[in-house]
């Protein structure tokens, strides 16, 4: 891992948290993600199970966290099983974890080796009654694959069917959904390299440079700052390609008068940042652009107002789609008379902003939490919308990272520049 140690206090935080939410005399396991293959002898690079890393910080392959808070023996109520690591696996792979340092990483005491986990786990199912086992559930989630942990549910209700079995995952929806103070650090820290990268493209972009260029001058600064790189697929549409909300080829040249929608970001120590900006090509906006960019920025701002303490996802959509009415009235998308009778269930604005404003942000992009839930202190959201025009080769998208506290929204990527004319100053220097 590049990143620097995250405060254990975050991961025994974290556990204690889960546990006070389990039924009683319940264990819990979470399992690490596999390492995915590709072709040949190749594999994909490993990313750790966002909900095993909430809980212990253990980001390495071949890991499995348990929890079992009303266990007899005190020193079995968090238990860590970990790859064993040997001379042929030190000099082909590195470095894995001792116990010391898992215990040190992530505040739990009793570290095993995999080998054992069978037989430890068979004695700790003898006490318990109810497990609580792991997925990925997510509304915008479809799983081909068969993960580490459904191999594991099918093991468990194989080897223990008298078991009373229960769901993790709405317990983990509600308890990351709500950032504590170690988070928002690590999470700032990503916005910060975030803004590094970004402020670096002011000084680069100019006609004739490569889509793909872009993005190999945003992962070196990325990687520079000790970010394993971007924390989401990056989008740089140049264009007309701004108008393909999910563009990645990134292969195309950037001509004068294009604008350029950016949508890349960093990501540290698994917790990511989510960032959209967009660049006149040849350092300055034509009338029209800016126009349509600065009425993003004005929806942009209405949004981030909404984003408090006791509001909804719901509401919120409406009122911004409201504010997105009102702009895309005064560039003449729309007419005032048809906005007026439309159908509320299908609004006009639709055609010219097709995505919502805003999800959960976290150890994943679109981080896990419920839509139906009220805003409250602690919650991370980015603030996104955007206005798209494939007749004029134009989409404008502007984003930032937004944190709900008790005294009003706070931006965490406040220092990155976004005015239109700070943005043409920026570059033509």
């Amino acid at each position: 891992m590049k990143y620097l140690p995250v405060n254990s206090k975050l991961y025994i935080e974290n556990r204690k948290r889960f546990a006070k939410k389990l039924k009683p005399n319940s264990i819990a396991v979470f399992n690490s993600n596999d390492i995915l293959p590709t072709n040949a002898d190749g594999t994909m690079a490993f990313i750790q199970n966002a909900d095993l890393f909430y809980l212990s910080g253990i980001d390495q392959e071949e890991s499995i966290l348990v929890i079992f808070p009303d266990a007899a023996e005190k020193s079995n109520r968090e238990i860590l099983f970990l790859k064993e690591t040997n001379e042929y696996i030190a000099i082909w792979e590195g470095h894995k974890y001792t116990k010391e340092e898992a215990t040190k990483i992530s505040g739990v005491g009793k570290v095993y080796w995999m080998k054992d986990f069978f037989t430890v786990f068979n004695a700790l199912m003898c006490e318990a009654e109810n497990v609580y086992l792991n997925t990925n559930e997510h509304l915008r989630a479809f799983v081909e694959i068969q993960t580490r942990d459904a191999r594991f549910i099918k093991f468990c209700q194989e080897r223990y069917p008298l078991h009373n079995y229960n769901r993790s995952a709405p317990i983990m929806h509600e308890l990351r959904a709500i950032k504590s103070k170690y988070e928002i650090e690590v999470m700032q820290q990503a916005c910060s390299i975030t803004e590094k990268g970004f402020r670096k493209l002011l000084g680069f972009v100019k006609p004739g440079v490569m889509e793909y260029e872009i993005e190999a001058e945003l992962a070196s600064e990325f990687i520079r700052n000790r970010s394993r790189g971007f924390a989401y697929g990056p989008i740089i549409a140049s264009g007309a390609n701004a108008c393909v909300l999910h563009y990645t080829d990134n292969n195309k040249e950037c001509r004068s008068g294009d604008v350029i929608l950016l949508d890349v970001a960093a990501e540290y120590g698994n917790y990511a940042s989510d960032l959209t900006r967009c660049l006149p090509v040849n350092g300055k906006f034509t009338k029209r652009q800016k126009e349509v960019y600065n009425a993003v920025l004005r929806v942009m701002r209405g949004a981030i107002k909404m984003l408090v303490v006791g509001n909804n996802i719901t509401d919120y959509h409406i009122a911004v789609g409201k504010l997105m009415e009102v702009e895309l009235i005064g560039l003449g998308l729309l007419n005032k008379k048809e906005v007026e009778k439309q159908n509320p269930d299908s609004p006009l604005y639709k055609k010219y902003f097709v995505h919502g404003t805003s999800h959960f942000i976290g150890l994943d992009v679109h981080d896990i939490g419920s839509k139906y839930r009220l805003f409250e202190t602690g919650m991370v959201f980015t603030c996104e919308p955007g206005i798209y025009i494939p007749e004029e080769n134009l989409g404008i998208r502007l984003e930032d990272d937004i944190l709900i506290t008790k005294n009003g929204p706070v931006n965490l990527m406040a220092n990155i520049p976004i005015e239109a004319d700070e943005i043409e100053k920026l570059m033509k220097k």
